[in-house]
């Protein structure tokens, strides 16, 4: 039950701020999925980073308990635009951890190592992970109930979060205009970046994707659950709408848009 959000960033954009803005927002409406702890993690990018890491670009990492408004600090503005890409995470007070997870997926590169986790692993789960050596590729996955959307602006920046509806609460509020966005379907992986390329600067792409089967468990339907949920996502999540979507004209990389 909590809630992911982040930005690989495109590389041509005219002003970085207004991705900025857009995760900012984006981690404010994801406390909906949980005020317990919140963190972001600002990868990569132009140099002014702190903690280098690996394949180029730095690595800050903000968290701490509470709200994300908390967490935050106007401040790290400058760092946020800089990084080629962030990643954020609310969550509720409680036991659950990704940690055992993300052990297992440490070091597997393949779609078919990784979707061998993924398909193994028993109840609801949405994850967003990167690779240490490789900071600014993003792994998403949507298992069993759990959301999770991507959208991408119209300065070509590749965004994900757990609500399709945050994207249109930004696009409302933030500089941006979303030419595309998708709820992904439950048992899909993607890894989100841009390819390695000598002398050229590429625009984020969707670099790998795989399909497996989600595994649910049995208190999937027990009604606690749908916690932290609004009662529109709630009802959407039970009434299999999650499958229902259209293409959108003007929609950017044949992705699909939220009915």
């Amino acid at each position: 039950m909590c809630g992911l959000f982040g930005v690989v960033r495109s590389p041509f954009a005219a002003d970085p701020g207004r991705a900025s803005d857009v995760v900012v927002m984006l981690g404010a409406l994801a406390e909906e999925r949980g005020t317990g702890a919140a963190g972001l993690a600002l990868l990569g990018g132009a140099p002014g980073l702190g903690g280098q890491a690996a394949g180029g670009g730095g690595c800050r990492v903000v968290r701490g308990g509470g709200r994300f408004s908390g967490v935050w600090r106007p401040e790290l503005l400058p760092e946020l635009d800089r990084a080629a890409a962030a990643l954020g995470h609310t969550r509720r007070a409680g036991t659950a951890d990704g940690e055992p997870i993300y052990r297992l997926l440490a070091g597997r590169r393949t779609p078919a190592e990784i979707t061998g986790v993924l398909g193994a692993l028993a109840g609801r789960v949405a994850l967003a992970w990167v690779e240490r050596d490789r900071p600014t590729e993003v792994h998403l996955a949507r298992g069993a109930l759990s959301p999770l959307a991507m959208a991408v602006d119209t300065d070509q920046n590749i965004y994900w979060a757990s609500d399709p509806r945050w994207f249109r609460e930004a696009e409302r509020h933030a500089r941006v205009r979303f030419a595309t966005v998708v709820l992904l379907r439950e048992g899909t992986y993607l890894k989100v970046g841009m390819e390695r390329r000598p002398g050229r600067r590429d625009l984020p792409e969707v670099l790998a994707s795989a399909a497996f089967t989600p595994a649910a468990r049995d208190a999937g339907t027990d009604p606690r659950v749908w916690t932290g949920f609004t009662p529109a996502g709630t009802g959407g999540d039970r009434d299999g709408l999650i499958h229902s979507v259209v293409e959108r004209a003007g929609g950017a990389g044949g992705l699909l848009t939220v009915a």
